[in-house]
C-alpha cells in the first residue's frame, strides 16, 4: 500500500536500479594450485560458489578428486600437478584448457616450509622450499599468462604471507621468508609487464591462518599466546575472512587493481 505523504498526497516509491555484481565469476575458469586440503580447498568453494569452473591442482590426486566430486563435475574438475616440475605444470594449463576452452584466474596457492634456524638450515631444503614457493608459481603464472595475454583478461592470485613483508626472527625459516618476500616483487614486476595486455597480477598475504602448515601452532599454547599478544586483533584468523579479498582480485571487482599485495592479518604487520 502506497503511504501518504506527509503534505497529505501520495507518496512515490522511488524504483532503483540494479546494482550489478562485480564479485559474480560465472562462466569464468579458475585453477587454484595447492588445492588439497586447508586454504586452497576453501578457495576452490569460494570461486566455485561464486559461479567459476574450478581446475584443483594438486599432488595428492585423491584429496582433489573428492574435492572435485563434492563441488560437481559441472564446475570442478581434479587435475594431479606438481608445481616444481615444469612438465607437470604445461600438462595442467593443457588439461585446462581442452576441458573449458580457456583459463580467466589463476590462484598460486601451492606452497611449502621449513621451520629451521638459518644457520642449521642445508641449501638443499632451501633449494627445495624456493623451488615450490617461487619457482613453480612463477612456471605457473607464466604458463597460464600464454593463455591469458592473447585473450586480452585474466587475474593472477598469488599466495603470499605476511612473512614475505617482514622478518620472521623467532620463528625462524628463512628460505620461506625469502622466496614470500621475492612472490611480493615478483608480483609487482608480473604485474607491470602484464597490464597493458589485460592481465592483472596482485597477492594476498595472509597472516596467522590455520592450515596444514601452521597445524602445530593452533594445537600449542604458547604460540597462541603468541598470536593473541602480537596481533592487534588479539586472534588468528578465520578462513572465511580471506574470501572477500579473494574473490575481490579474481573478479572484476578490482579491475583497476594490479601489483598490489593485500595484508589479511589482524594489524599484525601495522605494528
Amino acid at each position: 500500500m502506497v503511504q501518504p505523504a506527509s503534505g497529505g498526497g501520495p507518496r512515490r516509491r522511488r524504483i532503483l536500479p540494479a546494482v550489478p555484481t562485480p564479485f559474480d565469476l560465472e562462466g569464468r575458469v579458475a585453477i587454484v594450485t595447492g588445492a588439497s586440503s586447508g586454504l586452497g580447498a576453501r578457495f576452490a568453494r569460494v570461486l566455485a560458489g561464486s559461479g567459476a569452473r574450478v581446475v584443483l591442482a594438486a599432488r595428492r590426486a585423491d584429496r582433489i578428486a573428492g574435492l572435485a566430486a563434492e563441488l560437481g563435475e559441472d564446475c570442478a574438475v581434479a587435475v594431479p600437478a606438481d608445481v616444481a616440475d615444469e612438465a607437470s605444470v604445461r600438462a595442467l594449463i593443457d588439461a585446462t584448457v581442452r576441458r573449458f576452452g580457456t583459463v580467466d584466474v589463476l590462484v598460486n596457492n601451492a606452497g611449502t616450509s621449513n621451520v629451521s634456524k638459518a644457520i642449521d638450515e642445508s641449501t638443499a631444503e632451501f633449494r627445495r622450499v624456493v623451488e615450490v614457493n617461487l619457482v613453480g608459481l612463477f612456471t605457473a603464472s607464466r604458463e597460464a599468462a600464454r593463455v591469458m595475454l592473447p585473450a586480452g583478461r585474466g587475474s593472477i592470485v598469488n599466495i603470499a604471507s605476511t612473512l614475505g613483508l617482514v622478518g620472521a626472527g623467532r620463528i625462524p625459516q628463512a628460505a620461506y621468508t625469502a622466496s614470500k618476500g621475492a612472490v611480493v616483487n615478483l608480483t609487482r614486476e608480473l604485474a607491470a609487464q602484464w597490464a597493458r595486455h589485460g592481465v592483472r597480477v596482485n597477492a594476498i598475504a595472509p597472516g596467522w591462518f590455520r592450515s596444514e602448515m601452521t597445524e602445530s601452532m593452533f594445537t600449542d599454547e604458547r604460540s597462541m599466546r603468541f598470536i593473541e599478544r602480537t596481533v592487534p586483533m588479539m586472534r588468528a584468523g578465520r578462513s572465511d575472512e580471506l574470501d572477500g579479498v579473494l574473490l575481490f582480485l579474481a573478479s572484476d571487482a578490482s579491475s583497476y587493481v594490479c601489483g598490489q599485495t593485500i595484508a589479511v592479518d589482524g594489524g599484525w604487520t601495522a605494528v
